[in-house]
């Protein structure tokens, strides 16, 4: 019970780093959240519970590594607000597969 109250509390702290400033973002990421834990909150099978838990997490991760916020500067110009955790080291892409010794 305690790992679900904690993950349900990242769910929403990331939410509100992640759409920080955009109230209907932040209603609508709050009420599927909330709707979510809600819809399942009497589910008793604890291999159901840890499948529903990586989704979570899952989901928590993908928001705060990929979600950026882009906001509209005139009408053909986005200006993109990068958050700290999306500043990470970029490796490069290599197309030819390398040769294992």
């Amino acid at each position: 019970v305690a790992q679900v109250l904690q993950l349900f509390k990242t769910l929403h702290r990331t939410r509100q780093q992640v759409f920080k400033n955009d109230a209907r973002a932040l209603e609508a990421a709050r009420i599927k959240i909330n709707e979510e834990f809600k819809n399942n909150k009497s589910e008793t099978s604890s291999k159901k519970i840890e499948e529903l838990m990586k989704i979570g997490s899952d989901v928590e991760l993908l928001l705060r590594t990929s979600v950026i916020q882009g906001i509209h500067t005139d009408h053909n110009t986005l200006k993109l607000v990068p958050r700290k955790d999306l500043l990470v080291e970029n490796v490069p892409y290599c197309d030819a597969p390398t040769q294992k010794q």
